[in-house]
């Protein structure tokens, strides 16, 4: 399947042109690039979140894949999706799932389903692809949708993923799109994004 762009010419601009001059003024093309295990890039509007994205994905050495998870703001689907064949098209041209490493994850997990119709219209996934292509040609991706469960769950699949990762040697870096905190005070937001920045850190 080829999952096209839905917030294209929204959240983002919808021609190539426009899109590469939109990208090109958030990410700094100077930025010493690490070596990470994963990161953290918000998914609004470019508007929005464009400076605080191309400054993350910016310091990234760019791996063989992204495993991109994203929450699923629309409802549809399955609680944990992942689509294991493919490619996911935006304004910049194809990127190709990484078949090999996403069917091992969904081999060995117990929560993951295989499952397109969580992806469909759902932006959080998608507005990381672009900023990607644009600092890397050449890339795949693995695409996986979140809806709400206990943190449990969400901690067995993280073990779940890593240890896919592990088992293929995969050169891979894990982006968690997220917005943080939404429709707070600055106070109650800092509080709270501050929590799961020191728990990052402490890893």
């Amino acid at each position: 399947m080829i999952r096209e762009p839905i917030v294209a010419g929204r959240f983002y601009a919808d021609s190539p042109y426009a899109l590469k001059a939109q990208i090109k003024s958030f990410v700094d093309e100077k930025a010493i690039k690490k070596d990470v295990i994963g990161a953290v890039s918000p998914h609004a509007g470019y508007i929005y979140s464009g400076a605080v994205a191309g400054a993350v994905l910016s310091r990234i050495q760019p791996p063989e894949t992204f495993v991109i998870m994203g929450p699923n703001h629309t409802g549809n689907g399955k609680l944990f999706s992942i689509i294991t064949e493919g490619s996911w098209r935006t304004p910049l041209g194809d990127v190709e799932i990484d078949s090999r490493l996403a069917k091992q994850i969904l081999a060995t997990s117990a929560h993951l389903q295989e499952d397109s119709e969580a992806h469909l219209y759902e932006h959080s996934i998608e507005v990381q692809i672009p900023f990607l292509q644009y600092l890397q040609s050449s890339l795949k991706i693995v695409p996986i949708t979140f809806s709400h469960l206990s943190a449990r769950v969400y901690k067995e699949i993280g073990r779940e993923i890593a240890a896919a990762i592990k088992s293929l040697g995969t050169d891979t870096v894990i982006i968690a799109s997220s917005d943080m905190t939404h429709y707070e005070s600055q106070e109650s937001a800092s509080g709270k994004d501050k929590a799961a920045i020191d728990a990052i850190l402490a890893l």
